[in-house]
């Protein structure tokens, strides 16, 4: 047991409470830490809370560390850009000593960033709430409207309008992560086109692996420098229980020293109970990455 590392954590934890700052990534808190770290958090759609602060109080009732929560829907207009609803959220943390793990913009399934100046819009300012909300990654979802495989030009249009944000995320401190149906050379040719290292891929073990990409030669082949976050992930299965061997992916990320966030997504089996699905899958995840 190193001592020096409980008496920082510690001294951190009183500091952090001090200073009314409990919503900060505990990434950002425990990054100097010589010991690798990873955190567990959930999506908070995933936990049947979608853009919903409740998702907090479920998150802490399973154990988790944090959750990944969504900067809104289109129904409230991406409600967290109000400061009232960043206050909710905040008191929440405070309330069920849990962390803000991340944000998500999900609702760019619908909304393509690649065409709909309201997605463009959401992006850039995803970035002021993340600040204000103390997390540093913002999942920006490819999916469905948004999907980028296969059309050229909504890549290129895609690349166009993450040069035009990625110097905001930048100044701010802010990393933008693409998540997609496409491969690491797809993806790698969308960041080397944006030149930033602030725009980087959110890796989703189980989506890749439903496109039959070899995930965990991909881990290695992108890298620490351009994957920023994990989604864990299983469709119809609890973690351990479906088509990814997370040892595997454990032992990738410790080949590219992979240090911060692992989310959970879906994993829960047809008409089985979220809750005791995620008590599982809690559990699981923290067996693997020993946490």
């Amino acid at each position: 047991m190193d001592h020096n590392n409980i008496t920082r954590r510690d001294v951190l934890k009183s500091s952090i409470g001090l200073l009314g700052l409990s919503c900060l990534s505990a990434y950002d808190v425990f990054a100097s830490e010589t010991s690798k770290l990873f955190k567990i958090g959930a999506c908070d759609w995933s936990i049947n809370q979608l853009a919903n602060v409740e998702a907090m109080e479920v998150g802490h009732k399973i154990g988790l560390d944090g959750i990944q929560i969504s900067l809104g829907t289109l129904d409230n207009d991406m409600h967290l850009r109000e400061e009232k609803i960043q206050q909710t959220y905040k008191a929440a943390c405070e309330k069920y000593d849990i962390s803000i793990g991340g944000m998500a913009i999900g609702e760019m399934n619908n909304i393509p960033y690649k065409s709909d100046p309201r997605a463009e819009q959401w992006v850039s300012d995803s970035i002021d709430v993340a600040v204000a909300m103390g997390v540093k990654v913002v999942l920006l979802a490819f999916f469905y409207n948004g999907d980028l495989k296969n059309d050229p030009e909504g890549t290129k249009e895609t690349i166009r309008r993450l040069k035009k944000v990625a110097s905001k995320a930048e100044d701010n401190g802010i990393v933008l992560g693409i998540e997609s149906w496409l491969d690491a050379e797809e993806h790698m040719h969308i960041i080397d086109s944006v030149n930033s290292s602030n725009v980087k891929v959110y890796y989703d073990v189980a989506n890749s692996n439903k496109m039959g990409y070899n995930i965990y030669e991909e881990i290695r082949q992108l890298g620490g420098d351009n994957i920023c976050e994990f989604h864990a992930k299983e469709n119809g299965f609890l973690l351990g229980k479906g088509r990814i061997d997370f040892e595997e992916v454990r032992k990738a990320m410790d080949d590219i020293g992979y240090e911060g966030w692992v989310q959970i997504e879906s994993a829960v089996p047809e008409n089985a109970d979220m809750f005791e699905s995620y008590l599982h899958n809690n559990k699981y995840i923290r067996s693997v990455l020993e946490v």
